[in-house]
């Protein structure tokens, strides 16, 4: 019996590995990730508060990193008290749904298919959001509220990430 066991438990055993692709062995069991540096970020968000102080907008402005963890937060000193999370809450939701809060906002209006992840615990459905990228990867994301809706918080990130790409990209 136990022989009969050995030998079935070695037949599956086979068979389970040859379903393996070939090519699976090469696959490596590590990968490398790029993120922002403090550095970066706070470059970021200096110049993308620098285009909100331009349009005469008083903003808070967060940035994250890949995973979704802040790494700097500013606020201009007549920026409301909710700005700060608010721009926390923008930069998190573009990068965990890899979309830019603005298009999230319509996407997920009441009645589409999926308003649903409005009620994601940390999601912010408002612009101001906006995913930074470095040579295709994205690498963070920035936030920002206080200008007077949505695209033109937006339009602060692009500005403030647009300062940078050259040095991201490179």
């Amino acid at each position: 019996m136990k022989t009969i066991m050995t030998a079935v438990m070695a037949g599956a055993l086979s068979l389970s590995l040859s379903v393996i692709p070939a090519n699976a062995q090469d696959t490596p069991l590590l990968y490398g990730l790029k993120s922002l540096t403090p550095e970066a970020a706070l470059k970021v968000a200096q110049e993308t508060l620098k285009a909100c102080r331009a349009e005469g907008y008083q903003a808070a402005v967060a940035v994250v990193d890949r995973g979704g963890s802040m790494l700097v937060m500013l606020r201009d000193r007549f920026a409301g008290p909710h700005t700060p999370e608010t721009a926390r809450r923008k930069a998190w939701t573009a990068l965990s749904f890899r979309t830019n809060t603005v298009q999230m906002a319509e996407n997920t209006q009441a009645g589409k298919e999926p308003s649903g992840v409005r009620h994601v615990t940390g999601a912010l459905m408002l612009g101001g959001g906006v995913m930074i990228r470095a040579g295709g990867e994205l690498v963070g994301a920035v936030g920002v509220s206080g200008a007077p809706g949505g695209q033109a918080d937006e339009d602060c990130a692009v500005k403030g990430i647009a300062a940078i790409q050259d040095d991201l990209d490179f």
